[in-house]
Protein backbone atom coordinates (compact mmCIF):
# COMPACT_ATOMS: atom_id res chain seq x y z
CA UNK A 1 0.00 0.00 0.00
CA UNK A 2 1.39 3.31 -1.21
CA UNK A 3 1.76 6.27 1.32
CA UNK A 4 -0.76 8.33 1.75
CA UNK A 5 -0.54 12.52 2.54
CA UNK A 6 -1.78 14.21 5.25
CA UNK A 7 -5.51 15.14 4.34
CA UNK A 8 -6.11 18.99 3.24
CA UNK A 9 -7.83 21.06 5.91
CA UNK A 10 -9.55 24.63 5.56
CA UNK A 11 -7.39 27.19 6.30
CA UNK A 12 -4.10 25.03 5.36
CA UNK A 13 -1.26 26.71 3.51
CA UNK A 14 -0.77 25.83 -0.13
CA UNK A 15 2.49 25.71 -1.97
CA UNK A 16 2.42 27.26 -5.71
CA UNK A 17 5.47 26.14 -7.68
CA UNK A 18 6.09 26.14 -11.18
CA UNK A 19 7.66 23.02 -12.39
CA UNK A 20 7.54 23.45 -16.43
CA UNK A 21 6.66 25.93 -18.50
CA UNK A 22 5.91 29.47 -17.56
CA UNK A 23 2.74 31.11 -16.81
CA UNK A 24 2.29 34.72 -16.55
CA UNK A 25 1.78 36.91 -13.79
CA UNK A 26 -1.57 38.26 -14.00
CA UNK A 27 -2.86 34.36 -14.25
CA UNK A 28 -0.98 33.20 -11.57
CA UNK A 29 -2.17 36.24 -8.98
CA UNK A 30 -5.64 35.72 -10.26
CA UNK A 31 -5.92 31.82 -9.47
CA UNK A 32 -4.20 33.01 -5.84
CA UNK A 33 -6.94 35.22 -5.07
CA UNK A 34 -8.96 32.61 -5.65
CA UNK A 35 -7.52 29.98 -3.73
CA UNK A 36 -7.38 33.13 -0.76
CA UNK A 37 -10.92 33.58 -1.12
CA UNK A 38 -11.29 30.14 -0.13
CA UNK A 39 -9.97 30.50 2.95
CA UNK A 40 -6.23 28.93 2.36
CA UNK A 41 -2.91 30.48 2.67
CA UNK A 42 -0.64 30.40 -0.01
CA UNK A 43 3.05 30.14 -0.11
CA UNK A 44 4.99 30.95 -3.71
CA UNK A 45 8.31 28.86 -4.84
CA UNK A 46 11.33 31.49 -5.42
CA UNK A 47 10.09 30.96 -9.10
CA UNK A 48 6.90 30.92 -9.15
CA UNK A 49 7.40 34.12 -12.02
CA UNK A 50 10.61 33.24 -13.62
CA UNK A 51 10.78 32.98 -17.41
CA UNK A 52 13.32 31.61 -19.56
CA UNK A 53 11.89 30.78 -22.78
CA UNK A 54 9.58 27.65 -22.64
CA UNK A 55 10.56 26.88 -19.13
CA UNK A 56 10.40 28.76 -15.96
CA UNK A 57 13.86 28.14 -14.74
CA UNK A 58 16.51 26.06 -14.65
CA UNK A 59 16.07 22.04 -13.67
CA UNK A 60 17.66 22.72 -10.40
CA UNK A 61 16.08 25.72 -9.60
CA UNK A 62 12.68 24.30 -10.00
CA UNK A 63 14.05 21.13 -8.52
CA UNK A 64 14.89 23.54 -4.96
CA UNK A 65 11.19 25.08 -5.18
CA UNK A 66 9.78 21.56 -4.96
CA UNK A 67 12.15 20.31 -2.71
CA UNK A 68 11.04 23.48 -0.36
CA UNK A 69 7.80 22.79 0.06
CA UNK A 70 8.16 19.48 0.93
CA UNK A 71 10.37 20.55 3.89
CA UNK A 72 8.31 23.12 4.90
CA UNK A 73 5.99 21.60 7.72
CA UNK A 74 3.12 24.34 7.41
CA UNK A 75 2.48 23.30 3.64
CA UNK A 76 0.05 20.56 3.12
CA UNK A 77 -0.24 20.74 -0.70
CA UNK A 78 1.69 21.70 -2.99
CA UNK A 79 0.29 22.86 -6.18
CA UNK A 80 1.92 23.31 -9.55
CA UNK A 81 1.12 26.62 -11.80
CA UNK A 82 0.69 24.24 -15.17
CA UNK A 83 2.60 21.70 -16.82
CA UNK A 84 3.80 22.78 -20.21
CA UNK A 85 7.10 20.88 -20.87
CA UNK A 86 10.21 20.14 -18.43
CA UNK A 87 9.07 18.11 -15.83
CA UNK A 88 10.77 15.81 -16.45
CA UNK A 89 14.37 17.86 -15.78
CA UNK A 90 13.67 17.96 -12.33
CA UNK A 91 13.07 14.64 -11.51
CA UNK A 92 17.26 13.97 -11.16
CA UNK A 93 17.36 16.43 -8.41
CA UNK A 94 14.59 15.52 -6.22
CA UNK A 95 15.34 13.76 -2.69
CA UNK A 96 12.77 10.79 -2.75
CA UNK A 97 13.78 9.56 0.30
CA UNK A 98 12.82 12.87 1.89
CA UNK A 99 9.39 13.14 0.47
CA UNK A 100 8.56 9.07 1.63
CA UNK A 101 9.13 10.65 5.03
CA UNK A 102 7.35 13.77 4.56
CA UNK A 103 4.27 13.17 2.43
CA UNK A 104 2.18 15.76 1.16
CA UNK A 105 -0.61 16.33 -1.15
CA UNK A 106 0.83 17.12 -5.34
CA UNK A 107 -1.72 17.44 -7.86
CA UNK A 108 -2.08 18.21 -11.62
CA UNK A 109 -2.18 17.05 -14.77
CA UNK A 110 -0.97 17.00 -18.58
CA UNK A 111 3.23 17.49 -18.31
CA UNK A 112 2.79 16.65 -14.37
CA UNK A 113 1.78 13.09 -15.11
CA UNK A 114 5.70 12.47 -15.21
CA UNK A 115 5.96 13.57 -11.59
CA UNK A 116 3.27 12.23 -9.78
CA UNK A 117 4.17 8.38 -11.24
CA UNK A 118 7.74 8.78 -10.37
CA UNK A 119 6.42 10.33 -6.66
CA UNK A 120 4.77 7.15 -6.54
CA UNK A 121 7.09 4.84 -7.77
CA UNK A 122 10.04 5.86 -6.89
CA UNK A 123 8.95 8.13 -3.30
CA UNK A 124 5.78 5.26 -2.66
CA UNK A 125 3.48 8.38 -2.13
CA UNK A 126 -0.58 8.33 -3.58
CA UNK A 127 -0.52 11.72 -5.70
CA UNK A 128 -3.70 13.30 -7.68
CA UNK A 129 -4.16 13.60 -11.18
CA UNK A 130 -6.33 16.77 -10.65
CA UNK A 131 -6.67 20.52 -10.59
CA UNK A 132 -3.37 22.76 -11.62
CA UNK A 133 -3.32 26.34 -9.72
CA UNK A 134 -4.89 27.39 -13.51
CA UNK A 135 -7.85 25.59 -12.77
CA UNK A 136 -8.92 27.55 -9.79
CA UNK A 137 -10.94 30.21 -11.15
CA UNK A 138 -14.82 31.58 -10.52
CA UNK A 139 -16.07 29.70 -13.53
CA UNK A 140 -14.66 26.60 -12.64
CA UNK A 141 -17.37 23.60 -12.77
CA UNK A 142 -18.25 22.35 -9.03
CA UNK A 143 -18.01 19.00 -10.04
CA UNK A 144 -14.34 19.31 -10.95
CA UNK A 145 -13.78 21.07 -7.21
CA UNK A 146 -16.02 18.36 -5.19
CA UNK A 147 -13.73 15.74 -7.19
CA UNK A 148 -10.52 17.57 -5.97
CA UNK A 149 -11.51 18.03 -2.09
CA UNK A 150 -13.09 15.21 -1.83
CA UNK A 151 -9.87 13.14 -3.14
CA UNK A 152 -7.98 15.72 -0.47
CA UNK A 153 -9.98 15.75 2.10
CA UNK A 154 -12.09 12.86 2.88
CA UNK A 155 -10.17 10.06 4.68
CA UNK A 156 -12.88 6.99 2.97
CA UNK A 157 -12.67 4.61 -0.31
CA UNK A 158 -15.19 6.32 -3.19
CA UNK A 159 -16.56 5.64 -6.35
CA UNK A 160 -14.91 7.19 -9.54
CA UNK A 161 -18.35 9.06 -11.24
CA UNK A 162 -18.66 10.97 -14.48
CA UNK A 163 -20.92 14.47 -14.31
CA UNK A 164 -24.62 13.45 -15.13
CA UNK A 165 -25.33 12.92 -18.16
CA UNK A 166 -22.15 11.77 -19.33
CA UNK A 167 -21.76 7.71 -18.91
CA UNK A 168 -18.72 5.51 -18.76
CA UNK A 169 -18.59 2.91 -20.98
CA UNK A 170 -17.14 -0.28 -20.57
CA UNK A 171 -15.82 -1.81 -23.72
CA UNK A 172 -14.17 -5.06 -22.60
CA UNK A 173 -15.68 -7.34 -19.65
CA UNK A 174 -13.50 -7.60 -16.33
CA UNK A 175 -13.06 -7.05 -12.84
CA UNK A 176 -10.03 -6.36 -11.48
CA UNK A 177 -8.01 -4.78 -9.01
CA UNK A 178 -4.54 -3.00 -8.83
CA UNK A 179 -3.25 1.09 -8.62
CA UNK A 180 -3.57 3.58 -10.94
CA UNK A 181 -0.99 4.64 -13.00
CA UNK A 182 -0.59 6.51 -16.06
CA UNK A 183 -2.16 10.29 -17.40
CA UNK A 184 -1.36 12.26 -20.47
CA UNK A 185 -0.29 10.07 -23.18
CA UNK A 186 2.68 12.26 -24.90
CA UNK A 187 4.15 12.49 -21.50
CA UNK A 188 3.70 9.08 -20.47
CA UNK A 189 5.31 7.93 -23.72
CA UNK A 190 8.25 10.30 -22.70
CA UNK A 191 9.12 8.12 -20.31
CA UNK A 192 9.65 5.07 -21.81
CA UNK A 193 13.83 4.29 -22.35
CA UNK A 194 13.99 6.91 -19.14
CA UNK A 195 15.03 5.73 -15.55
CA UNK A 196 12.19 6.91 -14.76
CA UNK A 197 9.61 4.99 -17.49
CA UNK A 198 6.13 3.89 -15.59
CA UNK A 199 5.80 0.09 -14.72
CA UNK A 200 2.04 -0.63 -15.44
CA UNK A 201 2.65 -4.76 -14.36
CA UNK A 202 -0.44 -5.41 -12.46
CA UNK A 203 -1.91 -1.82 -12.61
CA UNK A 204 -4.77 -0.08 -13.97
CA UNK A 205 -3.51 2.40 -17.08
CA UNK A 206 -4.90 5.63 -17.05
CA UNK A 207 -4.30 7.50 -20.19
CA UNK A 208 -5.84 10.92 -21.60
CA UNK A 209 -4.75 13.74 -24.14
CA UNK A 210 -5.24 16.88 -25.80
CA UNK A 211 -5.21 18.73 -29.30
CA UNK A 212 -3.15 15.86 -31.20
CA UNK A 213 -5.11 14.47 -34.24
CA UNK A 214 -5.94 10.77 -34.48
CA UNK A 215 -3.07 9.42 -36.15
CA UNK A 216 -0.65 10.96 -33.78
CA UNK A 217 -2.67 9.54 -30.78
CA UNK A 218 -2.52 6.14 -32.94
CA UNK A 219 1.67 6.46 -33.03
CA UNK A 220 1.56 7.14 -29.52
CA UNK A 221 -0.38 4.24 -28.28
CA UNK A 222 1.14 1.79 -30.59
CA UNK A 223 4.52 3.13 -29.31
CA UNK A 224 3.59 1.97 -25.82
CA UNK A 225 2.04 -1.48 -27.42
CA UNK A 226 5.39 -2.43 -28.69
CA UNK A 227 7.08 -1.34 -25.25
CA UNK A 228 4.91 -3.87 -23.81
CA UNK A 229 3.14 -1.30 -21.57
CA UNK A 230 -0.23 -3.49 -22.55
CA UNK A 231 1.12 -6.80 -21.61
CA UNK A 232 1.01 -7.52 -18.07
CA UNK A 233 -1.31 -4.28 -16.68
CA UNK A 234 -4.34 -5.26 -15.31
CA UNK A 235 -6.75 -3.09 -17.26
CA UNK A 236 -7.60 0.83 -19.04
CA UNK A 237 -9.47 3.77 -18.63
CA UNK A 238 -9.45 5.90 -21.63
CA UNK A 239 -10.35 9.67 -20.32
CA UNK A 240 -10.80 12.63 -22.57
CA UNK A 241 -9.00 13.31 -26.02
CA UNK A 242 -9.82 16.82 -25.86
CA UNK A 243 -9.98 18.82 -29.00
CA UNK A 244 -8.30 15.83 -30.76
CA UNK A 245 -8.95 16.12 -34.35
CA UNK A 246 -10.24 12.91 -36.94
CA UNK A 247 -7.33 11.97 -39.52
CA UNK A 248 -7.58 10.12 -42.49
CA UNK A 249 -11.35 9.83 -41.68
CA UNK A 250 -10.48 8.09 -38.40
CA UNK A 251 -12.01 9.07 -35.12
CA UNK A 252 -10.79 8.01 -30.92
CA UNK A 253 -13.67 5.99 -31.16
CA UNK A 254 -12.32 4.31 -34.06
CA UNK A 255 -8.96 4.25 -32.44
CA UNK A 256 -10.49 2.98 -29.17
CA UNK A 257 -12.32 -0.05 -30.90
CA UNK A 258 -9.89 -0.94 -33.64
CA UNK A 259 -6.54 -0.48 -31.39
CA UNK A 260 -7.45 -0.98 -27.73
CA UNK A 261 -10.48 -3.27 -27.58
CA UNK A 262 -8.26 -6.39 -29.08
CA UNK A 263 -6.00 -5.64 -26.73
CA UNK A 264 -8.59 -7.81 -24.85
CA UNK A 265 -8.06 -5.68 -21.02
CA UNK A 266 -10.61 -4.83 -19.17
CA UNK A 267 -11.69 -1.52 -20.68
CA UNK A 268 -13.52 1.28 -19.63
CA UNK A 269 -13.75 4.75 -21.80
CA UNK A 270 -14.85 7.91 -21.57
CA UNK A 271 -14.19 8.98 -18.10
CA UNK A 272 -14.19 12.78 -17.64
CA UNK A 273 -11.01 12.99 -16.90
CA UNK A 274 -8.18 15.49 -18.53
CA UNK A 275 -7.68 18.38 -20.39
CA UNK A 276 -10.89 19.33 -21.32
CA UNK A 277 -14.11 20.73 -19.07
CA UNK A 278 -14.90 18.04 -16.35
CA UNK A 279 -11.83 17.00 -14.56
CA UNK A 280 -11.95 13.99 -12.18
CA UNK A 281 -9.67 13.60 -9.55
CA UNK A 282 -7.72 10.03 -10.33
CA UNK A 283 -5.26 9.23 -7.30
CA UNK A 284 -1.81 7.67 -9.03
CA UNK A 285 -1.15 5.10 -6.84
CA UNK A 286 -4.40 4.27 -4.81
CA UNK A 287 -5.82 0.87 -5.33
CA UNK A 288 -8.89 0.87 -7.24
CA UNK A 289 -11.40 -1.48 -8.18
CA UNK A 290 -12.22 -1.36 -12.39
CA UNK A 291 -15.40 -3.11 -12.89
CA UNK A 292 -16.69 -3.28 -16.43
CA UNK A 293 -19.51 -6.13 -15.45
CA UNK A 294 -21.24 -3.55 -13.41
CA UNK A 295 -20.08 -0.66 -15.26
CA UNK A 296 -17.86 0.72 -11.63
CA UNK A 297 -14.49 2.02 -10.98
CA UNK A 298 -14.13 2.63 -7.63
CA UNK A 299 -11.19 3.59 -5.49
CA UNK A 300 -11.04 1.12 -2.50
CA UNK A 301 -8.39 2.58 0.09
CA UNK A 302 -8.47 6.05 1.39
CA UNK A 303 -6.03 8.60 -0.43
CA UNK A 304 -5.37 10.70 2.39
CA UNK A 305 -4.50 10.18 6.36
CA UNK A 306 -6.30 11.50 8.95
Amino acid sequence: MAIRPPRLRPGDTIGIVTLGSPRDAATIDARIQTLENMGFNVLLGQYVYSQDGYLAASPQQRASDLMTMFENPQVRLILPVRGGVGVADIIPYLDYEFINRNPKIITGYSDITILLNVLYLWADLITFHSLLLINFTDTTPAYNYNQFFAATSVVSPRPLENPPAMPLISRVAGNVTGPIVGGNLTSFTDTLGTPFEVDTRGRIIFIEETREDISRVYRLITHLIYAGKFDDCAGIIMGDCSNCFPSYGKTYEDLINEVIVPLGKPLMTNLAAGHSYYKMTIPIGALANLNTIDNSLTIIEPTVSP
